[in-house]
């Protein structure tokens, strides 16, 4: 089934609300490789972005029993140790694929960090910093949008630090 190119999706409509450019990106939903790493680094070839500048979106739960969301960069992995230290956390487990949808309300691959459930606190990579804009999930597999990072972090209350690998 073809995509509608000018479908917006929840994250587009509370950009808008809140006054955030953006530009939407839309690409063919397709099985991508498995592990989440391979996959954000193929929606970013499919679409023609540097892998670096296309951010995952990674739900946690620490040791305090708090959910934690971390951004990084598609080609990085997520330090649990690294990033638990971010998040003042003795501890942080990335949540099962059977919890992502009751906590975020995002599916598996389609997770933003904008528009979630909750507003949880979110640490992005420091290296979404370096870019003019970077690319997360729009809300939906098939769907990205492209944002001024200090716009995006500012929104979410956001910060960055060193939290791959």
């Amino acid at each position: 089934m073809a995509k509608k190119k000018d479908e917006k999706t929840n994250v587009m409509r509370i950009l808008d609300q809140k006054k955030i450019p953006y530009t939407p990106h839309f690409y063919e939903e397709e099985e991508g490789p498995e592990g989440t790493r391979d996959y954000g680094v193929h929606v970013a070839q499919a679409l023609g972005q540097d892998p670096k500048r296309a951010f995952k979106t990674l739900a946690a739960k620490g040791a305090s029993g708090a959910y934690h969301v971390f951004d990084i960069p598609a080609t990085d992995s997520l330090d649990l140790k690294k990033a638990a230290k971010a998040a003042g956390e003795k501890s942080i487990d990335l949540l099962p694929v059977k919890d992502i949808t009751a906590v975020t309300g995002y599916i598996r691959g389609g997770c933003s960090p904008v528009g979630m459930k909750k507003q949880y606190p979110t640490i992005f990579h420091q290296t979404a910093l370096e870019f003019e804009t970077i690319y997360v999930s729009a809300g939906k597999i098939g769907a990205q949008v492209e944002v001024e990072p200090r716009a995006l972090l500012g929104l979410l209350r956001a910060e960055t630090a060193d939290i791959v690998v």
